[in-house]
This record gives structure tokens, C-alpha cells and sequence, in this order.
């Protein structure tokens, strides 16, 4: 099995504006060593080379990150061990917090690659039941790799 995760963020401004350069400028280095990591094996995007452009919610603001990786650890360690961590801890900067949980993993069959709609599907039912087996967070990941 492997992992797929989506996340989403709603931006503070458009992402064409100032307040959004820095994340702008950051998101072809950061997608470049997001491929070359350990363990990745795709992501959405479009002919930009980017999935800042698709919507998969009504808000023009919400932008997603949809990824598929052979493992729990081979994200956790690029999300939070790599320079991506950057962008983790100031994401305050450029995207509005939210009680409700912005990101979903789920486990996907070897060559299985998501679609938009199967992701939008998982994070709506985490945020609405929690952690399962069927969408789960880090912490609740942790429990799978012990089982």
C-alpha cells in the first residue's frame, strides 16, 4: 500500500499579490525536492507545473496539494525534515487558520493515483468523523505502522 495525501489552504491574498512572493517563489524549489525525495511517487499539477491554478472547492482562495508516496515516513520526512518545514512553520504567514483539519492521508493501492474528487471526498469525511482507517492524520498514522 502506499500513501496519498491531500492538503489545502485558504490564502490571505491572491497569489499573485505581495503578501503571497515569498510562497510563490518557494513552490518550484519546493515541489522540485519534493520529487527527488525518498519515497515520492506523484503529485497533481498542471501544465504549469503546479496545482495552484485547480479548484476543487468553490473558494478561489483554497489551493490544494495532492501527493501519493510509498510510505507514512517517506512524507513525514519530507513534510517535516526537509526544507519544506520552512514553509510548515510560516504558514501563517500567507494562509488563514482553521479548526477544521486541512490535510488527509489514506492508504491507496501500489499505481493507484487519486483523483480530485476521491481526495476532496476523504478530507470531508475526516472533518466530519475524525481519524478511521479511511482518513487519518499523522498521529493516527502512527498507529498503523505499530499495527
Amino acid at each position: 500500500m502506499h500513501i496519498a495525501q491531500l492538503n489545502i489552504a485558504r490564502m490571505l491574498a491572491p497569489m499573485e499579490s505581495d503578501l503571497m512572493k515569498d510562497f510563490r517563489e518557494g513552490l518550484e524549489p519546493i515541489n522540485t525536492l519534493g520529487e527527488q525525495s525518498r519515497g515520492f511517487v506523484w503529485r497533481l499539477k498542471d501544465e504549469n507545473d503546479n496545482a495552484t491554478a485547480i479548484r476543487i472547492f468553490d473558494d478561489e482562495m483554497v489551493i490544494v496539494n495532492l501527493t501519493v508516496w510509498e510510505s507514512i515516513q517517506s512524507l513525514f520526512d519530507f513534510a517535516y525534515k526537509s526544507n519544506h518545514a520552512d514553509f510548515v512553520r510560516r504558514r501563517a504567514e500567507w494562509f488563514e487558520k482553521s479548526n477544521l483539519p486541512m490535510y488527509v492521508l489514506w492508504q491507496v493501492e501500489e499505481g493507484h493515483i487519486p483523483s480530485t474528487e476521491e481526495a476532496k471526498e476523504r478530507l470531508e469525511y475526516l472533518q466530519k468523523h475524525g481519524d478511521s482507517d479511511y482518513a487519518f492524520q499523522f498521529k493516527y498514522a502512527a498507529k498503523l505502522m505499530v499495527a
